[in-house]
């Protein structure tokens, strides 16, 4: 007697972007590499990476927009064939500081998608924001193998992304140590196997216990327990919009609903993610929070080189606490299933109005409190539509950061 899958539970699409990358082979050493953010923190744990694995990798490209000191320290460690800029400021300052003779020079959003299509092994792009989006596509577009750590491009653009790389097969190993870790999970379990929810953990971020985060103090919010990221991420960490978005990326990566998508805080990140199967035996990635490890993993993979971080310790005394995502107590995690919910170019507007916003917060101009207020407020000036081209996506973005600056300029008034 056949019986049929239980309807309540999902499998990963295999076509998906991720579900791609499973099937990957085992390349050949030294494995080429293209380094976008250089000089982010991402870009850092990559390069500390290399370091610890010399011989493993050759560096083609290395981009940042900013820190042209940390760069020429780069070129002159790792000698790439190319270099990616944001200006002729930036190009003019980098020529001061260091040597490029035996290096091109790009410029600009375009010179990033050009040298994002450069045909290595593998291309680590954690170049952040929106403006990471041309990239993403361009490396689609070529058909490449993509270490993600822009989460922007599969929230402003996930049917994007994964309408063009059935085309041209360009699989997204996952950067973010929770979509890392469910990347493993799957595979350990066998990716085209059926399971009921897939589960990302959140730290909770530094204002986890404080009920009355409204009036929190930028100094408080960077503060970070656990992570070192940017500013901007390190913001939306504590009001869970990252993870919000972090849902929304979880569901193009694997091709998968959001039903089949939960959330729990676990304040001592060391469980990064969780796959509760079909006859609910639950899998779970335990490791250090460190991104040297999802970042090596997704550079290395199918292959797993010797651990870059210290092992954990079971022989001492580990607390693995959960908690609940209380309904209502993080507003901006609330907006961000609303907007997946939506679809079309709502992930876009919200992630474009967030950016303005939290700079805003940054700045001293709003409370933290008003940025879900006023998030909301944008989601619903700008008009609902598709997000199948990029036009569309940056009429989008740009629509939305006009109405926060809108929005901003009415608490002022």
């Amino acid at each position: 007697m056949r019986t049929e899958p239980d309807p309540r539970t999902f499998r990963v699409d295999p076509t998906s972007p991720a579900g791609r990358a499973f099937a990957l082979l085992p390349g050949s050493w030294p494995r080429r590499v293209s380094v976008l953010g250089s000089t982010g923190t991402v870009g850092a744990a990559a390069l500390a990476v290399f370091r610890a694995q010399p011989g493993r990798f050759t560096i083609d490209t290395l981009a940042a927009g900013a820190r042209m000191r940390e760069l020429a320290a780069q070129v002159k460690e790792f000698a790439p064939t190319c270099v990616v800029v944001r200006g002729d400021a930036e190009r003019n300052e980098l020529l001061q500081l260091t040597d490029l003779a035996k290096a091109s020079v790009l410029v600009g959003a375009g010179g990033l998608a050009e040298a994002a299509a450069h045909p290595t092994d593998v291309l680590l792009h954690a170049v952040s924001g929106a403006a990471g989006l041309p990239a993403t596509l361009g490396a689609v577009e070529a058909g490449r193998t993509i270490a993600l750590a822009n989460k922007e491009s599969l929230v402003l653009a996930g049917e994007l992304v994964d309408a063009r790389a059935r085309v041209t097969g360009a699989a997204i190993v996952p950067v973010d140590s929770e979509h890392a870790g469910l990347f493993q999970c799957l595979a350990g379990a066998g990716h085209a196997g059926r399971f009921r929810r897939l589960i990302l953990t959140a730290s909770g971020g530094p204002l986890r216990t404080r009920l009355d985060w409204a009036d929190a103090t930028p100094d408080e919010v960077l503060a970070h327990p656990i992570w070192k990221m940017g500013p901007r991420i390190t913001v939306d960490s504590a009001l869970l919009l990252n993870k919000g978005l972090e849902v929304i990326e979880a569901r193009a990566l694997f091709g998968v609903p959001l039903a089949a998508i939960d959330v729990v805080i676990h304040p001592q990140a060391i469980v990064h993610a969780l796959v509760e199967m079909a006859d609910h035996s639950t899998l779970a990635q335990l490791s250090l929070p460190d991104m040297k490890l999802p970042v090596q993993l997704a550079l290395a993979w199918p292959d797993r080189l010797p651990a870059p971080i210290p092992a954990l310790d079971f022989t001492r005394s580990l607390s693995l606490d959960f908690e609940p995502l209380a309904a209502g107590r993080f507003p901006s995690f609330d907006l961000a299933r609303v907007a997946a919910e939506k679809g079309g170019n709502a992930p876009a507007v919200l992630n474009a109005a967030d950016e303005v916003l939290v700079e805003a917060f940054l700045d001293r101009r709003i409370r933290l409190g008003d940025v879900p207020v006023l998030l909301a407020s944008c989601l619903e000036a700008v008009p609902h539509g598709p997000a199948d081209t990029l036009a569309r996506i940056e009429d989008a973005d740009r629509a939305a950061r006009e109405a926060a600056r809108e929005a901003l300029a009415g608490t002022r008034s």
